[in-house]
């Protein structure tokens, strides 16, 4: 409406840019504006001065001059759900939220670190997750896989199907890529007698890197991209089409990250004689993470450890008991091992692989990044040292089959 009939100043956002915009005076220096214009200065061609002021300071400016009074509280158009959420987040978490949330069944683990959502069904996960995810903390959701055609994600179901596509192999070993037949990795990823061999006879522990990713993944995949989707944890999130999922929500002349899906295919390190290698070192996504482990294979052939074994180097990491107990059940069926760190410590984590590096007579370059270069896998040792030396604790999450893992952006993590 025209300014002289909006007796609510600054009601909305759109009353509030309606009667600013017409009061602006651009450049004007006077000396009523609460904040002066903002001018952006720079050099261009050898000359430099001042140009046009930032519109949205200046409206800031009006705003400010013409404040709304302390005792008429502004309205907003939008609903709240104030009445559901706790008033303090971070105590909502370290008391377990119990009365609150009494309808989810979850645990946390990791010194309340991590979110643990047991029942992968519960309509009413989110609202917890919500209050989780506001702290920036990673939330694991398990059951997965029986929402799932499991059949569509055997090995042996994706060698048949596209065994005869190429694609880059990493050997995470010497992180030598090479490009080769989907057949010849998938053929190996159960039976260790064909797997390639590397110097001295051992088994190359090799990772189909980002294979297929994106739209390839939808057109190559259509079966298993649906059988995905309708899948996914906390879909009002984790949809591509959810209510509260950011990325569904933007203008199309934005450039997106990429949002995959992408399949992360990898031998484990059982059959190798180096335990303190990974298949993804590490580094932090730029965007949220959803990682679901939709497949398990059990290795068998020479060298390869038993399942009592397996479960033994599982053990020897710092596990709550939780994660010690599901360990136990004989109905689980452990794949992944996740080591996570907060966001806040990459600095940290920064300084202390440089200072590695420079022990290990290694050049450090100053433009050179360790977490943005993915070079390094942070083994027991190294970990120990980085809660000794610079007081970061280490986040172990063992990923169970089906166990979807949701991380925020700017997390560090390796698998």
């Amino acid at each position: 409406p025209p300014a002289s009939q909006n007796n609510e100043q600054g009601s909305t956002l759109r009353d509030l840019l309606t009667t600013t915009a017409g009061k602006l005076r651009l450049g004007s220096t006077d000396a009523g504006i609460a904040f002066a214009p903002v001018y952006s200065t720079g050099t261009a061609s050898g000359k430099s001065g001042r140009t046009m002021p930032n519109i949205l300071d200046d409206i800031i400016a009006s705003v400010v001059e013409n404040k709304i009074p302390p005792n008429r509280a502004p309205k907003i158009n939008v609903k709240t759900e104030v009445k559901d959420e706790p008033k303090d987040d971070r105590k909502c978490v370290q008391d377990d939220c119990s009365k609150l949330y009494s309808d989810v069944q979850y645990s946390w683990i990791c010194d309340k670190h991590v979110l643990w959502l047991r029942d992968h069904k519960n309509s009413n996960n989110w609202k917890l997750f919500k209050e989780c995810w506001k702290q920036g903390r990673p939330v694991l959701v398990s059951g997965m896989h029986k929402k799932m055609n499991f059949s569509l994600w055997k090995a042996e179901s994706i060698s048949l199907d596209f065994g005869n596509q190429q694609a880059d192999i990493l050997n995470c070993k010497d992180s030598i890529i090479s490009n080769t037949n989907v057949k010849e990795f998938w053929d190996g990823f159960e039976d260790v007698s064909k797997r390639q061999k590397i110097k001295n006879g051992e088994t190359a522990l090799l990772k189909l890197k980002d294979w297929p990713s994106g739209e390839d993944f939808k057109a190559m995949m259509p079966a298993r991209y649906e059988d995905l989707l309708k899948s996914l944890p906390l879909p009002e999130y984790c949809s591509p089409e959810g209510k509260l999922n950011l990325a569904s929500h933007l203008p199309g002349f934005f450039v997106r990250p990429d949002l995959g899906p992408r399949l992360c295919s990898a031998y484990g390190v059982a059959a190798t004689k180096d335990h303190d290698i990974g298949t993804t070192n590490l580094h932090i996504e730029v965007s949220d993470v959803v990682n679901i482990l939709v497949y398990v294979g059990i290795a068998k052939g020479n060298g390869v450890l038993s399942k009592s074994g397996v479960l033994k180097k599982f053990e020897e990491e710092d596990l709550d008991d939780l994660l010690r107990k599901r360990l136990k059940d004989s109905s689980e069926l452990p794949g992944a091992l996740w080591h996570i760190y907060a966001g806040k410590d990459a600095d940290k984590i920064r300084e202390f692989l440089q200072k590695i590096a420079k022990e290990q007579g290694l050049e450090v370059l100053p433009e050179h990044d360790p977490i943005r270069d993915q070079s390094w896998y942070v083994n027991k040792k190294l970990r120990q040292r980085l809660l000794e030396e610079y007081g970061v604790k280490t986040c172990t999450v063992i990923q169970f089959l089906g166990d979807a893992i949701i991380l925020p952006a700017g997390a560090l993590h390796q698998v």
